[in-house]
């Protein structure tokens, strides 16, 4: 028999993992730096290889951000199946695919950092969090643009 506390702190940890692994580690620099593009406030992307600079509105900025955020959903199911399965935990399915789903769109809204607009802000600002929303203008949180 499984219990509930230990099982939910396994899957937790696994996640948590996952969620470590795609941002830091599958993530590329494209979709890192493109992602909150939008067409007020562009982002020029310089490639690292080619030195190509491109500039990228908001339909960019939309797709990196899903590109991002289904590579990243994508780690953490890689990760929590295959932890589960070495720990004997037996998930089911549709609460995996709703764990999965949950963290996409949460991360996706998060990540969506359209300057003014994008939902994670609102919320911040609403909830007296503004300021360390803006943190994320200067990198801190994982998210350095370029504006142009």
């Amino acid at each position: 028999m499984q219990h509930r506390p230990a099982v939910f702190a396994a899957l937790l940890g696994l996640a948590r993992a996952g969620s470590a692994i795609g941002d830091f580690w599958v993530q590329n620099d494209f979709c890192a730096r493109v992602k909150g593009a939008s067409d007020d406030v562009p982002v020029t992307y310089v490639d690292p290889v080619t030195e190509e600079k491109t500039v990228h509105g908001t339909a960019d900025g939309r797709k990196a951000c899903l590109h991002h955020c289904l590579t990243y959903t994508a780690t953490q199911a890689i990760v929590a199946g295959i932890g589960a399965r070495a720990l004997g935990i037996r998930v089911h399915p549709a609460a995996a695919a709703t764990a999965l789903a949950l963290s996409f769109g949460t991360h996706y809204a998060a990540d969506r950092r359209v300057p003014g607009k994008g939902l994670l802000e609102k919320i911040a600002t609403k909830t007296g969090k503004g300021g360390f929303y803006r943190l994320a203008d200067y990198g801190i949180n994982g998210v350095l643009t370029e504006l142009t």
